[in-house]
Order: structure tokens, then sequence, then C-alpha cells
């Protein structure tokens, strides 16, 4: 932390106060007596065990109350020395209690950033900190992880620096619950990139003429996120700016390290919102509200609105508002990102067209025909503005909803539709225009961001959804879990390679073990074939399937079969019944499979499809256009390949295909309550979201290997007084001495490793060296303090002897003084000790008048030596003038003959 003074202003929010540090790390403690005890409300409290009896144990809690518990319930505690420790890694005792009170002691210090190994753990501060500045930028640029205190940053720099001195492509992924702040961390990420990698402004200027873009790359790559976030963000019941949908954002690199460009690819957007929302609790994508918000007022008439958002359907089912969010702003904003992104002016208000649209389709009213299973518009007002925005023909749009053609064999039939399927039909055919029309975002935004810069690196950014567990779980829930399954597979398999790469360059005998087949049944569960998202694909290819054929199936193929699969306990009283669970790495998750067959399909029909073919609108066209044709090939031979189970399986193939390519790094965003207050730790919920994270899997795998380590020289330093007789005088070699030591200290072997450099311990067993060192030092402090206790006694008691002799000796004298004073010879003494004085004053004075005498010759000598100096400076200086006038003197004569000479030169010369 040497970059960070005491006195710099963001020193608070980075890293806490040494002194204080200090104040609680010399806490009393007792390693024996203190641990964690489980508590309802609190995750973990603070105990002092007073007495054990069998597996019963009696503690004495923080809150003064005595308890008895279960032995194996109880956790150890770290001592003090590991309070508000920066990397959980390094703890003693990796336990859960031990993380959750590091991260609460953290945080309620304002400290939102700890590192757990691999992991950086941020928690949502709910409020704006000062640590994103260019301040801290420049502060974190170019230094190790361990220079710094925790913070996003450190991560971020250390994957850049990787990827340029490594040559290798890096990977970040940050995952975490819906208001964790995964999109916030992204963005921060994207930003420091930007500032660190940015190109010349020589060359920004040479490429904005050539592209005839507003905006340097580098704002490009940052203004995409107020874009997709338009589009793709709404507010949830948790999360005022929640991203409905995961996106790997790729931003490469040229070979001198700068940006030269980006890509994104998207995950699974939640096109349910589009047409339904919680009520009172959850709002509809931002772009509805910011277009419905006055600042769009040149352009209303011609997007066919009212700007209030109480008069549309598909979005007033929750609220209008967001706390804290200008809806005029946030519009003022997309709309210049529009610009700066390259977007044309027919390309943004074809964009606009298209989302008024869709609010239009809410509008459209139905109505049943008497005995008849046909339903007919009730009113044609909203379908002409949709038709006119679309850019088709309004009768031929509702011909396409009312009697859509299908087709039967070879052949094209009119199919009638009742009310609800027309409903549904509009409803669904808003939902896919909104999806393309995010897909195709997506891709203009890439293909603005495809430079024709060289492309040596990249850094990869992972914003996508954590794992969930409600009690109400959709298809949504299950593929979101699915994806994290795999991502935790990734990481386990990750971490322990590179934990096992340690232990073979150390030359530690170890047994291999690959923790990413941990997860590998629950994964096949999912993905293999007649797995789940198997079965539910062909199910889709049946017209006749159900919901209740599709679980009929499941519990035929993986009921009794699969581990992972399971029949959910009855719960009374739910909305919602479960109908299968399976058993994932966080927890067991109970799926409601209704709706899952139309979720999965695309539910549009042919004709409609036809019909915004021929769109007038270039956008709209483009959005329904056939695929290319090896995407069409793929299409010719299943159904599976329209799904969106198996287009989410193949892009999420493609994203694992990719992080295994790079270095990654872990960002795990956590939720710290539900009142969204600063300082508040839930434990219970931020213990769900440590699971759920991978943060306690990652712990569980550290146990099982030798997560502590310290090299040789620092063993010697730290632990030689453990033995010190078994050490040899002179130079020893560090592994000897730590060899030595632990042999001396008969440890069980199995409890530690020797490696070239390093000796490595299972977890615990630094700790306990830690007790023993702690003992060891206090009883050397005991016997120093007795010795010096000693030596101050015996100093004052010396002091005091010789006090008492002074006070007799003074005593002593004063009797004998009072006994002679009256003594006539003394008195006599006493007026002739002055005279004597006078006696040696009278010789001293004689010295000084010799001394006297003898400086005055010498004095007079020096005198005259100076008078006679002086007068051979005269004579010299006299000869000098003399000889300086002669040589003036001959000087002047050769000019004369000089003259004569050339007078008579020129006399010859003019006589001939």
């Amino acid at each position: 932390m040497s970059g960070f003074p005491p006195d710099d202003p963001d020193f608070q929010f980075l890293a806490y106060d040494k002194k204080k540090l200090l104040e609680e790390q010399g806490q009393p403690f007792d390693g024996k007596k203190n641990c964690w005890i489980v508590d309802p409300k609190e995750g973990y409290l603070k105990a002092e065990i007073i007495s054990t009896k069998g597996d019963d144990v009696t503690v004495l809690t923080e809150k003064k109350e005595e308890k008895t518990v279960k032995k194996d319930s109880i956790q150890q505690m770290n001592p003090p020395k590991f309070e508000k420790i920066e990397d959980m890694a390094n703890l003693t005792y990796l336990n859960e209690a031990s993380v959750l009170y590091n991260l609460r002691a953290r945080y309620s210090a304002g400290l939102i950033y700890t590192y757990s190994g691999l992991f950086c753990v941020t928690i949502n501060p709910y409020r704006r900190l000062p640590i994103y500045t260019q301040n801290v930028i420049n502060r974190y640029q170019g230094k190790r992880r361990n220079e710094m205190p925790p913070h996003l940053f450190a991560i971020a720099d250390n994957a850049y620096r990787n990827m340029l001195q490594d040559r290798e492509n890096q990977s970040m992924l940050i995952t975490g619950e819906s208001g964790a702040g995964k999109t916030e961390n992204t963005k921060k990420v994207i930003s420091y990139f930007a500032q660190v990698a940015a190109a010349s402004k020589k060359d920004e200027e040479e490429e904005q003429k050539q592209s005839g873009n507003k905006g340097s790359l580098e704002d490009q790559i940052v203004q995409t996120n107020p874009v997709l976030e338009a589009y793709g963000n709404a507010k949830t019941i948790r999360n005022n700016n929640s991203s409905r949908f995961g996106k790997f954002i790729r931003i490469h690199f040229g070979t001198n390290g700068k940006i030269a460009g980006a890509d994104i690819e998207t995950y699974l957007l939640e096109k349910s919102r589009v047409t339904y929302q919680q009520p009172g609790l959850e709002r509809n994508y931002h772009i509805f509200y910011w277009l419905l918000s006055g600042k769009m007022t040149h352009i209303v008439e011609k997007l066919l609105i009212q700007e209030d958002p109480g008069l549309y359907f598909f979005i007033n089912q929750g609220c209008l508002t967001v706390d804290n969010m200008d809806d005029k702003e946030e519009m003022e904003i997309v709309d210049n990102g529009f610009g700066i992104l390259g977007f044309l002016e027919e390309e943004k208000m074809s964009m606009y067209k298209t989302t008024c649209a869709v609010l239009h389709f809410g509008e459209m009213k139905f109505k049943q025909r008497p005995r008849e299973e046909q339903a007919e518009s009730d009113g044609t007002a909203e379908a002409e503005k949709v038709a006119f925005l679309l850019g088709v023909n309004c009768s031929d749009l509702l011909k396409s909803l009312l009697t859509p053609k299908v087709k039967v064999g070879n052949e094209y039939v009119t199919k009638g539709q009742n009310k609800d399927q027309v409903v549904y039909a509009v409803a669904a055919l808003a939902k896919a225009i909104y999806a393309r029309m995010f897909l195709w975002l997506v891709s203009r935004c890439n293909k603005t961001l495809d430079t024709k810069h060289k492309k040596q690196y990249f850094i990869g950014v992972l914003d996508i959804a954590g794992f969930e567990i409600f009690q109400y779980n959709t298809f949504e829930q299950l593929c979101i879990n699915y994806t994290n399954e795999r991502l935790q597979q990734f990481f386990n398999h990750h971490m322990f390679v590179l934990e096992q790469e340690e232990y073979k360059k150390e030359g530690i005998q170890w047994e291999f073990i690959d923790f990413g087949m941990d997860l590998q049944q629950c994964i096949d569960l999912i993905e293999k074939p007649m797995g789940i998202l198997s079965i539910l694909e062909e199910e889709c290819m049946f017209p006749k399937a159900s919901d209740k054929t599709f679980l009929a199936k499941l519990f035929e193929n993986h009921m009794g079969k699969s581990p992972n699969f399971g029949k959910p306990k009855p719960v009374k009283n739910v909305r919602f019944e479960p109908h299968f669970e399976v058993y994932h790495y966080a927890g067991n998750v109970a799926y409601n499979i209704q709706g899952w067959l139309d979720k999965n399909k695309d539910p549009i029909q042919e004709c409609v499809v036809q019909l915004m073919q021929g769109s007038k609108e270039p956008l709209v066209s483009n959005f329904f256009k056939d695929p290319d044709d090896g995407d069409s090939k793929k299409k010719k031979k299943g159904t599976a390949y329209q799904t969106i189970s198996a287009t989410h399986r193949e892009q999420l193939n493609k994203l694992m295909a990719n992080l295994r390519t790079t270095h990654p790094s872990f960002v795990r965003c956590i939720i710290p309550n539900e009142q969204k207050k600063p300082g508040l730790i839930e434990a219970g919920l931020v213990l769900h979201q440590l699971q759920c994270n991978g943060v306690l899997e990652g712990i569980r795998i550290c146990r099982k290997g030798f997560p502590n380590r310290m090299i040789y020289s620092e063993f010697k330093q730290r632990y030689s007084i453990l033995a010190p007789n078994v050490i040899p005088p002179g130079f020893v070699d560090g592994k000897a001495v730590s060899e030595k030591v632990l042999a001396a200290l008969q440890l069980d072997q199995n409890d530690y490793r020797l490696g070239h450099t390093k000796v490595f311990f299972k977890a615990g067993v630094l700790g306990t060296l830690e007790d023993w060192r702690d003992e060891r030092l206090s009883k050397i402090v005991s016997n120093f303090q007795a010795q010096i206790r000693g030596y101050l006694i015996r100093r004052n008691y010396k002091k005091l002897i010789d006090q008492r002799l002074a006070l007799s000796i003074i005593q002593r004298n004063i009797r004998r003084w009072m006994a002679v004073r009256n003594w006539q010879w003394w008195k006599l003494y006493t007026r002739v000790k002055p005279l004597l004085s006078i006696a040696r004053q009278e010789d001293e004075m004689k010295k000084k008048e010799e001394e006297w005498e003898k400086t005055k010759e010498e004095l007079q000598k020096m005198t005259k030596m100076k008078k006679e100096l002086e007068e051979q400076n005269v004579s010299l200086f006299q000869a000098k003038n003399d000889l300086f006038l002669q040589l003036q003197a001959e000087q002047d004569n050769v000019n004369d003959l000089n003259e004569r000479i050339a007078q008579l030169v020129n006399q010859k010369g003019l006589s001939y």
C-alpha cells in the first residue's frame, strides 16, 4: 500500500488506517477458547469456550449469553492479526464465519473490495465513492496487485500488464445477482482500459477524419454502455438499473498495447419484460420512458406518441419513474451516444419508430365474434399507427394476426384465431420485434467498433447474471443457472490447475484432482443428449406436446437415474407449484415448467415474418431478413436450431471456448442488504450469495490442497524461534532450517509439504504454528521482562544504598563541624585559609608576566622582519619598473627600424 499515503483523500475508502488497525490487532485473544457459533440473525457470533463435555460445548457469546452447542458446529477464529485482511486466502482458518466476519468488518469501514485468492469480492456500497477518479487510475497504473489496496482497477491493470508481458488474451468474469453492481463494475473496467490504453491524439484525429465519426474509439467503446443500457436495462425489485441481458465485451489491442477495436456478444435478453412487469415494483426497458419524457418533442408527431407513459399498457403495469434517474437527461445522453457511435439519422429515427410501434401493439384491441372461434379487430386506429411506424400495410398486418396462413404439408391453410390467441400473437410479435431490434443494435455497435487497426490481443469482460434461486424459478433461471454451472466449472478447473502446476513446479508429491469434474454430472443433466434442454427441444418439435408431456419425459429419463435430478417436496399456499428439482453446486433449485415450450420456440407465424420482410422501413425488413446460406442450412436440419435453448447453448459453448483461450480474472459482486443501506450486512443474504458465486466453493477446494505457503527465508526468520537448538551455528540454508524445525516440532507430514523454494501447509496448520510461536514469544518476553525488572530493582537498590551512605557522611561532617566551630585553632585556620589563596594568585601573576615578556620579544622580532621584507619588496618593485621601461624603449627602436626598412624597400622598388 505504498502508493497511498495516509493524508491522501482517497485513502479512507481504499485502505484502513494503520494506527486503528494496529490497535484492533492488539486485542486479547486465546486461540483455544475464542471461536464462532452459528446465529440465525447475525450468521455467526463470537464466543468463548467455557467447558466441554463430550460432544457438547458450553460457550459465552459476545452478548454475554451462555449457550450449549455441538462441537461440530463450532468454527475456529483467526487471531486478531488477520483483522480486516485484504486477501482472505491468507486466513489461517478458511471457514464461512471468518469470511463473513472479514467482509462485514471491511464493509462497515467503507472498504468495498476484498480479495479471496483468485476472486475479487466487491460489495455494493449503495453510495458514490471517490475511488474511480483519474487520480486513482494513475496510482494503480503499472502496480502489482499486492502493492496497492484491493480494487477493481488492480484486477484490470494486472490483466492489461499480463496481456502485454505474457502475450496472452485475458478475460474478466464479473458475476452476481441483480443489484449487486455488475454493470457498474463493468463500466469502470471499460473506462479504465479506455484511459490506460487510449491512442495518441494525433492518431485519434486521423481516425475520426477517415471514419467520419464524431467520437474517438475510446469514447465509442464507453458510449456503448448508455446505448445498450437504454434498450437492455430496466428497473427491477432489487435494482433501479438492472441489465436484463448478459454481455461479453471484447476490447482488442494492437501490438503497441493501444486499443484497436471492440465487439460485443449478448446473451438471453429478457423478452417477457416487454409485455409484462410486476405491478408497482418493476419497470419496462428504460428507452420507452425516456422517449416519452418530453425530451424528444421535435419528433413526437413522427412517432405518433403522447408524452405520458401511463397511457400505454405495455409500460404502465409497474412503476413509471425511478428514484435518482432523470429520464430527460438520460434520453439526451443516449441520443448523443448514437451520434458518437456514428449512427445515421435515418437509422436512429427508424429505431425510435420501431420502439414506439411496440408501445402501440399494447393498445390494439380485439373482440370475439359471437358463436364463432374467430376474433376480430375492435377498432383499427392503433393498428394503423403500428403499420405506419413499421412500414407495412395495416390490413395485411391485421389479416396475418387474425387469420394467419399456416403451412400444412405442402399447402398453406388459413387458420382462425380466437381472441386469446390473437392477443398472445400480438405480444409475441412485439417481443420478437424488440429482441431483433436489440440484436441489430448490438451488431450495429460492433460495426462501429470494428476498426482497420491490426488486432493482436483482447481482454474480454463478461457481465452476466449470477446464480439465482427464487421461490418461482422458470426457464430463464434454468438457462442462467446452467451458464453459472459452466462458469463455476471453468473456475474450479482453472483454479486447481494453477494450484497443481505450482505443486508440480515445486516438486511436491500430489495426486491430480480435476475439481471441474465435481459439476460435470449436473451439466450433463442439463445439456447432454436426453438432458433437460434436449428433451425440451425435442418436445418443441411436436405440435401436440405440452407441459405435462415434457414433465413426464423428464421424470421418465432422469428420476432415480441422475443424482442431480429430483422431485421437490410439496409446498402449501404457493401460486406456482414447482415441478422438478435440480441439485446445483450452489444449492437445490425447484423449477416450474409452465409455458416452457412457448418460451423456447419462436412463436411468430411465417406469414408475419414475410410481411415484415417486405416492410418499407429498411431497418424493420433487416430485422426479419433470412439468415445467411450457412445458417439456413442449419435451420433446415431441425427446429432445435430455432429454439432459444439451442441458441443459448451454442452461444455458451462459443463463450467457454473463448474463455479457455484466455487467462481469466474473477470479480464477484455481492448485495449486502435488501434495504439498499450503506454499511449494513445481512448475514444470510451474503452467505447465500457467497455460496452461489462460488467463493465458498473456492474455499472448499483450497482446503483440499495446501492453501498456505511461505518461502523458506520467511519461515526461517519467523519460526526458527520454535526450535533454536536444532539449528547449527553459522550460515545454514533456509530449506535445511525449515526441514529441521518442522521435524523437531513433530508435525504430521500430511499437514505440510517441502517444495524447492517454499513450504506448503494445509488449512489451519499455520494457525497452530502461530499459537506455538506466540507461546514461545510469551515465555521469552516474560524472561526478558524478569531480567529487566531485576536490573531495575537492583539499580534502584544501589541508589538507595548510596543515598543512605551519603546521608551518614553528611551527618558525620555536621557533627564534627558542631564540635570544632568554637575551637581557637579552627578559627585561626579559617582566617589563614584566604591568605593561602592570595599567595597562589601572586604566583600565577608572575607566570603571566613572564609569558607577556616572551610574547613581546616575539612581536618585536616579527615587526623587524616585516620591515625588512617591505623594503625588499619596494626595491624589487623599482627594478621591475626599470626593466619594463627598458623593454618599452627597445620595442620603439624595433618599430623605427621596421619603418626604415619598409621605406628602403619602397625606394628600391621605385628605382627599378
